[in-house]
């Protein structure tokens, strides 16, 4: 079994294939229901032996226990949900990897939720499966400040590249890392730089956006916001063909996501990246270093910021009477230089 596998739950959901049961597991181990049942709930009762061969009847057949019956009988369902915008984003694997080799090693089962970069989604999700989870991680969450802060008021949890009042946290510092770009962009002459905006609903997005205003003002220059833009390759080419309509030199993407798309339009279009119109991309995703060019762009802990949340979400589910844990971490960025940024062009 895939040591990196995960429960992924989606949504809308589609028809289900029959999940095994308590009888299927009796049958495949050779023993009563009953004897199934003591050896998933209290192991100590039944014989070494016997528990193995259960627990192994379980993992072939991805027996899940129903989460509402352990919480009936421990309190706890030892499950945490991790809930992500679009499971498909290159940004979200390093998340989802540190989370669950994390989860794994303290003896949870993660339950992975697809938002598809909806709020309403996202809400329905978490107060829908509330008793399927003990605690909630959530990555780039869509909600509102009041409505986050107020889920984390009912349950357990703690949002990634988030800083709402009342709501623990682990933010990874990209504002500053942005600033860091166009400080790199402004030493290469550009001087009409643009920032190509991801959504609306994203926070991180006008965090980015405003970091970028205030370094403008230090440098002198006053950065153009386009779009927004969905955050996928997808939406590259129509970004790219705002930044040339545009007439900048020089554009830092939302994301890497972006960013690719962009390059890609350009080349179809026979503009020459960096000689043309320099392009910085946000995040350091797997591919950006393969792109043509290799990619300028934010190296952000992506896993570390998983591993990071669970250790602060169990350290509250553990110890939720002690006061005095950390309610929020901020992890640093930094600016890898490649070859998609270069000199501005000259007349």
């Amino acid at each position: 079994m895939d040591p990196l596998a995960v429960d992924v739950v989606s949504a809308p959901p589609g028809v289900p294939s029959r999940p095994a049961t308590l009888a299927d597991v009796a049958a495949a181990s050779g023993v009563a229901i009953s004897t199934v049942s003591r050896a998933l709930s209290n192991p100590d009762r039944v014989n070494a032996a016997t528990r193995d061969r259960i627990e192994r009847a379980a993992r072939e057949l991805n027996y899940l226990p129903n989460a509402h019956a352990r919480a009936l009988t421990s309190g706890r369902t030892r499950a945490i949900a991790v809930l992500v915008s679009d499971v498909t984003n290159p940004f979200y694997f390093d998340i989802i990897r540190g989370t669950q080799q994390h989860l794994k090693a303290a003896g949870y089962t993660q339950l992975l939720v697809d938002t598809e970069e909806s709020d309403e989604l996202e809400d329905s999700m978490l107060t829908g499966l509330r008793r399927s989870f003990d605690g909630a991680i959530i990555a780039a969450s869509r909600l509102t400040d009041r409505r986050l802060a107020a889920l984390a008021s009912e349950m357990p949890l703690v949002a990634i590249n988030r800083q709402t009042k009342g709501v623990p946290s682990v933010f990874i510092d990209t504002p500053s890392g942005i600033a860091q770009s166009l400080g790199h962009l402004v030493s290469l002459g550009h001087r009409d730089i643009a920032y190509i905006s991801g959504p609306e609903t994203s926070w991180p997005n006008e965090g980015r956006w405003r970091a970028l205003v205030r370094a403008g003002e230090q440098y002198g220059i006053t950065v153009r916001r386009l779009g927004p833009f969905s955050p996928k390759k997808t939406s590259g080419a129509a970004a790219a063909d705002a930044v040339l309509n545009s007439g900048v030199t020089a554009a830092i993407a939302f994301n890497d996501l972006l960013a690719i798309g962009m390059l890609m339009r350009l080349r179809e279009r026979g503009v020459r990246v960096p000689h043309d119109l320099s392009i910085v991309g946000c995040d350091d995703i797997f591919g950006a270093d393969f792109c043509n060019p290799p990619l300028t762009t934010l190296t952000a802990p992506i896993e570390q910021a998983g591993r990071v949340a669970v250790a602060m979400l169990l350290s509250r589910l553990d110890s939720a009477a002690v006061p005095g844990i950390r309610q929020s971490t901020t992890l640093p960025t930094h600016l890898t230089v490649r070859a998609s940024t270069g000199p501005a062009r000259t007349a």
